[in-house]
Protein backbone atom coordinates (compact mmCIF):
# COMPACT_ATOMS: atom_id res chain seq x y z
CA UNK A 1 0.00 0.00 0.00
CA UNK A 2 1.04 3.06 -0.94
CA UNK A 3 1.01 6.11 1.75
CA UNK A 4 1.94 8.85 0.05
CA UNK A 5 -0.31 12.05 0.87
CA UNK A 6 -3.45 12.70 -1.54
CA UNK A 7 -5.10 15.82 -1.15
CA UNK A 8 -6.93 14.46 2.14
CA UNK A 9 -3.78 12.73 3.16
CA UNK A 10 -3.05 8.92 3.74
CA UNK A 11 -4.24 6.39 6.89
CA UNK A 12 -4.27 2.86 7.46
CA UNK A 13 -5.22 0.35 10.03
CA UNK A 14 -2.87 -1.74 11.83
CA UNK A 15 -3.88 -5.10 12.99
CA UNK A 16 -1.47 -8.02 14.45
CA UNK A 17 -2.78 -11.34 13.64
CA UNK A 18 -1.61 -14.70 14.56
CA UNK A 19 -1.61 -17.71 12.22
CA UNK A 20 -1.24 -21.18 11.84
CA UNK A 21 0.19 -23.23 9.01
CA UNK A 22 -1.68 -26.29 8.89
CA UNK A 23 -0.56 -28.39 6.31
CA UNK A 24 -2.79 -30.68 4.47
CA UNK A 25 -0.45 -33.83 4.18
CA UNK A 26 0.07 -36.17 7.49
CA UNK A 27 3.85 -36.08 6.72
CA UNK A 28 4.69 -32.93 6.59
CA UNK A 29 5.25 -30.79 9.68
CA UNK A 30 6.64 -27.09 10.00
CA UNK A 31 8.08 -25.26 13.40
CA UNK A 32 6.80 -22.68 14.14
CA UNK A 33 3.27 -24.34 13.05
CA UNK A 34 1.69 -20.39 14.53
CA UNK A 35 3.23 -16.66 13.69
CA UNK A 36 2.45 -13.11 14.14
CA UNK A 37 2.27 -10.60 11.66
CA UNK A 38 1.24 -7.27 11.23
CA UNK A 39 -1.44 -6.56 8.69
CA UNK A 40 -2.00 -2.88 7.21
CA UNK A 41 -5.51 -1.98 5.98
CA UNK A 42 -5.70 1.09 3.90
CA UNK A 43 -8.26 3.62 5.37
CA UNK A 44 -10.75 5.20 3.28
CA UNK A 45 -11.15 8.75 2.56
CA UNK A 46 -12.92 10.62 4.47
CA UNK A 47 -16.55 11.05 2.98
CA UNK A 48 -16.31 7.93 0.52
CA UNK A 49 -17.38 4.16 0.61
CA UNK A 50 -16.17 2.84 3.42
CA UNK A 51 -14.68 5.09 5.26
CA UNK A 52 -16.42 4.06 8.51
CA UNK A 53 -14.64 1.54 8.75
CA UNK A 54 -13.38 2.20 12.62
CA UNK A 55 -16.61 3.38 13.28
CA UNK A 56 -18.10 -0.44 11.96
CA UNK A 57 -15.44 -2.82 13.34
CA UNK A 58 -14.54 -1.23 16.01
CA UNK A 59 -14.74 0.08 19.76
CA UNK A 60 -12.99 2.00 22.44
CA UNK A 61 -10.04 1.05 20.28
CA UNK A 62 -10.69 -3.09 20.25
CA UNK A 63 -12.74 -4.81 17.85
CA UNK A 64 -16.28 -5.12 18.35
CA UNK A 65 -16.54 -8.32 16.52
CA UNK A 66 -13.07 -10.12 16.33
CA UNK A 67 -14.92 -13.87 14.98
CA UNK A 68 -15.95 -11.54 11.92
CA UNK A 69 -12.45 -10.04 11.08
CA UNK A 70 -10.91 -13.48 12.16
CA UNK A 71 -13.20 -15.05 9.34
CA UNK A 72 -12.12 -12.06 6.66
CA UNK A 73 -8.60 -12.17 7.10
CA UNK A 74 -8.56 -15.65 6.71
CA UNK A 75 -10.19 -15.19 3.22
CA UNK A 76 -8.18 -12.35 2.45
CA UNK A 77 -4.90 -14.16 3.82
CA UNK A 78 -5.81 -17.62 2.79
CA UNK A 79 -4.46 -19.09 5.73
CA UNK A 80 -5.60 -20.23 9.29
CA UNK A 81 -5.98 -16.85 11.71
CA UNK A 82 -5.93 -17.90 15.28
CA UNK A 83 -6.12 -14.22 16.58
CA UNK A 84 -6.50 -10.82 15.42
CA UNK A 85 -6.22 -7.47 17.02
CA UNK A 86 -6.39 -3.75 16.49
CA UNK A 87 -2.82 -1.91 17.23
CA UNK A 88 -3.78 1.42 15.75
CA UNK A 89 -4.90 3.79 13.29
CA UNK A 90 -1.64 5.79 11.56
CA UNK A 91 -2.16 8.89 9.59
CA UNK A 92 -1.08 11.58 8.72
CA UNK A 93 -2.76 15.44 9.71
CA UNK A 94 -3.76 15.74 6.67
CA UNK A 95 -5.90 12.62 6.77
CA UNK A 96 -6.90 13.34 10.45
CA UNK A 97 -7.91 16.91 9.51
CA UNK A 98 -10.32 15.70 6.77
CA UNK A 99 -11.50 12.70 9.03
CA UNK A 100 -12.54 15.31 11.72
CA UNK A 101 -14.36 17.09 9.32
CA UNK A 102 -16.31 14.04 7.66
CA UNK A 103 -17.15 12.97 11.36
CA UNK A 104 -18.41 16.81 12.20
CA UNK A 105 -20.33 16.28 8.82
CA UNK A 106 -22.05 12.89 10.13
CA UNK A 107 -21.92 13.75 13.78
CA UNK A 108 -25.55 11.77 14.38
CA UNK A 109 -23.95 8.65 12.75
CA UNK A 110 -21.63 8.22 15.62
CA UNK A 111 -24.21 9.16 17.97
CA UNK A 112 -21.76 11.59 20.05
CA UNK A 113 -21.85 15.24 21.08
CA UNK A 114 -18.26 15.87 19.13
CA UNK A 115 -15.87 14.99 17.21
CA UNK A 116 -13.51 14.22 20.09
CA UNK A 117 -16.32 12.22 21.60
CA UNK A 118 -16.62 10.16 18.59
CA UNK A 119 -12.89 9.21 17.79
CA UNK A 120 -12.63 8.30 21.27
CA UNK A 121 -15.50 6.13 21.33
CA UNK A 122 -14.44 3.73 18.42
CA UNK A 123 -10.42 4.48 18.26
CA UNK A 124 -10.04 4.93 21.85
CA UNK A 125 -6.46 6.61 21.98
CA UNK A 126 -4.98 4.11 18.97
CA UNK A 127 -4.60 7.45 16.62
CA UNK A 128 -0.41 7.38 15.77
CA UNK A 129 0.01 10.57 13.78
CA UNK A 130 3.40 10.27 11.40
CA UNK A 131 3.04 8.14 8.65
CA UNK A 132 6.07 9.28 6.95
CA UNK A 133 4.95 10.17 2.87
CA UNK A 134 5.86 7.81 0.76
CA UNK A 135 6.45 5.02 3.28
CA UNK A 136 5.78 1.51 1.52
CA UNK A 137 3.86 -1.74 3.18
CA UNK A 138 3.41 -4.84 1.25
Amino acid sequence: MDTGGGPNGTARYVFRVTSRLEPSLPEVTVEPAAFETTLYRAADPPGEAGWMFFRDHLWRGKLGDETYLRDVTEDVLDVAVVSISFSELQTDEAYLDSLRTAIGDNLGEFRADTVDEALKKYLGSSIHVGIREGSRSE
